[in-house]
């Protein structure tokens, strides 16, 4: 299974979800991250989203902030999106229907979140970027569940 999380700039959110994912998954799965925009490419995550995880004892630090590309279409299973405008930016990337099929907003997998959107806390402070840790980790382990894999 190959999982890629998307929000905005891959600094805050999506970074997250893919380091809480990734230990929730056996290691032969891919949980790669990326954002809808390259304002931050090459970039480490924000700080309070490594000092977040960090906190959880989960190791962001070595990730990279990159644009999605046409390939993740291809070489990702799933495609879980942060907010309703990163899913329609990521949607209308895609090529054909095969590749929306791999797109969805992540907090659906929450039967309470359906059209709910992960806060984005890049302007707010270390409690917004807890909150949002715990909402991730909520979903994340929701998917490995649903993925009938280790949670």
């Amino acid at each position: 299974m190959k999982i890629l999380m998307v929000c905005l700039g891959n600094i805050c959110r999506s970074p997250l979800a893919e380091g809480i994912m990734k230990t929730k998954l056996p290691e032969d799965c891919i949980v790669d991250s990326a954002g809808t925009i390259s304002m931050h490419e090459g970039e480490h995550p924000d700080k309070r989203a490594i000092k977040t995880a960090t906190n959880h004892n989960i190791d962001i630090s070595k990730q990279r902030s990159r644009p999605i590309t046409k390939a993740d279409f291809e070489n990702f299973d799933k495609i879980y999106c942060m907010d309703i405008d990163v899913l329609a930016d990521v949607v209308s990337k895609t090529k054909n229907e095969e590749q929306r099929q791999k797109v969805s907003l992540f907090l659906e997998v929450l039967e309470d979140h359906k059209n709910a959107e992960v806060p984005d806390p890049y302007w707010g402070d270390m409690k917004d970027f807890e909150k949002v840790f715990q909402l991730l980790d909520k979903g994340c382990s929701k998917i490995a569940e649903k993925l009938c894999l280790k949670s």
